[in-house]
């Protein structure tokens, strides 16, 4: 399951050194098959500890941990909506990806120049926020006066439901309001998808403080701005510092644990963005195990049994028969899938389970 998550930001908040950080720390291209790996791409592995333990015990030939994608999105300018700057190439990168992470400068150094002159990161996420709304509007304009006439005189069923949607949406819009700040129902969502608006997108901002806030980010005025900006939004927010993160990617395993130590945190960074991202996305994992692989899977929350084993190869779901599946705390406690039967915690569900984080299962199909 290929999901990518957009970097975005003005110039001089610490994207592109967040990135390299993300490129320096990509998963190596044996781990990650199906997928050639464009320069502006970063795939970086996702460090599930439980994956790690499930590896002690079964003590595969390989472990493969989960990917998640980082894309590096064009720079952006005031006046991108109407080609400023990259603009087009800013909005069309944005749309092919599925969450947004919003890089903000949340420190002072005079030896890097602010764009505009000035510290101030909720006004930087607005700039941002308004030329993604301009794109929408534009988008819902053009729509609106191709379906008007036919929903108000020929009042085709269809017609009328855009059409009342879109002016909902383009109202809200033109007060400053982001499309994913609005409650619609499941026929309505269905319906935006094939738009693929700008501002419907999921984001988390990611607030670049300074080192030594990083074990205590909310004493930084700046970053206590952004977080009050996104829980007014519901949008996640993530501290870090991009220049402890470029440093990191270049350590090992060991070198990186110390580091962590030193500076008082239990994960880096970007370890917490990519766990964000993945709440955003409402992303989860169930694993695979055996003394030839241990393997996680990223699965969409609600995803039923044959759907997750489709993840693995299509020909599981087409002759799906049945699942057997126990929970990740149940085999560290017992130890063997023998023990497990034994005690009754091991189970076998139909097509009509739908997985939970942390279930690891084998499936068993039809050729």
């Amino acid at each position: 399951m290929s999901l990518t998550a957009g970097i975005v930001g003005l110039p001089n908040v610490g994207k592109s050194t967040l990135f390299n950080a993300i490129t320096n720390s990509k998963v190596e291209a044996a781990n990650y098959p199906f997928a050639t790996i464009e320069p502006n791409v970063g795939v970086v592995e996702v460090k599930d500890e439980r994956l790690t333990n499930l590896s002690k015990l079964f003590e595969p030939e390989r472990t493969i941990y989960t990917t998640f994608e980082f894309t590096d999105i064009a720079g952006l300018v005031k006046g991108a909506s109407t080609g400023e700057g990259l603009g087009n190439k800013f909005l069309a990168n944005i749309r092919e990806v599925d969450a947004i992470c919003h890089v903000v400068r949340c420190f002072e150094d005079n030896n890097i120049t602010h764009v505009y002159d000035r510290i101030d990161p909720v006004d930087d996420i607005e700039i941002i926020n308004y030329e993604l709304q301009m794109a929408d509007i534009s988008t819902c304009e053009n729509r609106i006066s191709k379906v008007k006439t036919k929903a108000q005189t020929a009042k085709d069923k269809t017609a009328v439901f855009e059409y009342n949607l879109l002016v909902k949406i383009n109202d809200a819009l033109n007060k400053n309001q982001n499309i994913r700040t609005l409650t619609f129902n499941k026929e309505e969502k269905e319906y935006l998808k094939q738009f693929n608006f700008l501002t419907a997108k999921p984001v988390i901002y990611v607030c670049n403080i300074k080192e030594e806030e990083i074990n205590n980010p909310e004493s930084s005025t700046y970053f206590m701005k952004v977080k009050e900006y996104a829980e007014k939004e519901g949008s996640q927010v993530v501290p870090i510092s991009a220049k402890i993160e470029e440093e990191l990617s270049d350590l090992s395993k060991e070198e990186k644990q110390e580091f962590l130590d030193e500076l008082g945190i239990t994960r880096s960074g970007l370890d917490e963005l990519i766990a964000k991202s993945y709440a955003t996305l409402g992303l989860e994992t169930f694993f695979t195990v055996g003394k030839d692989e241990c393997r996680g899977w990223t699965f969409k929350t609600g995803m039923s049994a044959p759907q997750c084993a489709g993840i693995i190869h299509t020909d599981f779901e087409k002759g799906f028969i049945k699942a057997e599946v126990y929970r990740y705390e149940d085999i560290m406690e017992y130890k063997t899938e023998a023990k497990l039967k034994e005690v009754g915690k091991l189970r076998l569900e139909g097509k009509d389970y739908h997985p939970v984080d942390g279930d690891i299962m084998f499936f068993r199909f039809n050729n």
